[in-house]
């Protein structure tokens, strides 16, 4: 399914860093844009909206990457670590590959029966990571999964009971992290974790009343971003009260910042941090007649 705004809803594309500091890089009431990834240059953000992908020059405007022979997109895309290759989820359940200038795209998932949500690529671009979900049945849960980012056979990650998302390669390849609700009992009540890439038990990085999804962490790995849902929240919806957090990763208990703001879907689905480890970007939607700052 497409998102599209809400009447009177504006989307507004943030950057923010681990000082505070956030400033507001682009807002329209005209596209619903999600989950930014920043290019390798420093230079743009890439996000889809209305099931295509858009190049937003940080000095300039938005423009549409012409790529085709792909469904329509979802939320969920990374660039490789070269730069110049971009991996994209399509609302057909696939994965694709394509190039970050446009073109056509190349399916790397076969039809094996799974809807396949990819989340992660490994920093020598050689695995990818997703969550798959078996016969697009969204009443079961998620599994964490990887493949050869060329296309080939998978590999099912025991992540342990309960749904898992979110699936991010740690910049030094040990690690993939992810949410998980295999620490509780209570519905959707995600959880942060990591589990080595070689396998082992999954570890709980920070036990929280709330509901927290999607940890990203910075290319040095010291930072990491997720977004913090009100308890009770199953699942990822959009359009509710969130917060979007920044950690150091040796104390997931203390937040260094929080930006408050009206999202959750399209917020920070993927990994949004700058080449330089300073900065990152995420989406709000706030529904309002005028632009507030989170």
């Amino acid at each position: 399914m497409i998102r599209t705004l809400q009447p009177g809803q504006r989307c507004e594309v943030w950057i923010a860093s681990a000082t505070g500091a956030s400033e507001l890089a682009f807002a329209t009431e005209e596209l619903l844009l999600e989950a930014p990834n920043w290019t390798l240059d420093g230079g743009a953000l890439i996000l889809n909206g209305h099931g295509a992908l858009w190049r937003l020059d940080l000095s300039g405007g938005l423009e549409k990457v012409a790529i085709t022979g792909i469904p329509d997109l979802n939320n969920d895309h990374i660039l490789a670590p070269d730069g110049s290759t971009i991996y994209l989820s399509a609302n057909d359940g696939h994965i694709y590959r394509a190039d970050l200038d446009g073109g056509e795209a190349d399916r790397l998932t076969a039809d094996d029966g799974w809807f396949h949500f990819l989340h992660g690529v490994s920093p020598d671009g050689q695995t990818l990571a997703y969550v798959g979900i078996e016969a697009g049945d969204f009443t079961q849960p998620g599994r964490l999964i990887t493949m050869p980012a060329a296309g080939g056979p998978s590999a099912l990650v025991d992540t342990g009971p309960g749904h898992c998302d979110g699936p991010e390669y740690s910049p030094d390849g040990e690690w993939l992290y992810f949410n998980t609700e295999a620490f509780t009992d209570r519905p959707g009540h995600a959880q942060l974790a990591r589990v080595r890439t070689s396998g082992g038990k999954p570890e709980h990085l920070l036990e929280s009343d709330t509901v927290d999804w999607f940890p990203h962490l910075s290319p040095d790995g010291r930072l990491a971003s997720y977004i913090r849902f009100p308890g009770g929240t199953e699942g990822h919806p959009a359009d509710l009260p969130v917060d979007v957090v920044v950690v150091s990763t040796s104390d997931w208990a203390r937040p260094l910042h929080t930006w408050p703001l009206f999202g959750g879907q399209g917020t920070l689905n993927v990994n949004s941090w700058s080449p330089d480890s300073e900065r990152f970007a995420y989406v709000a939607y706030p529904v309002s007649t005028s632009i507030g700052t989170p």
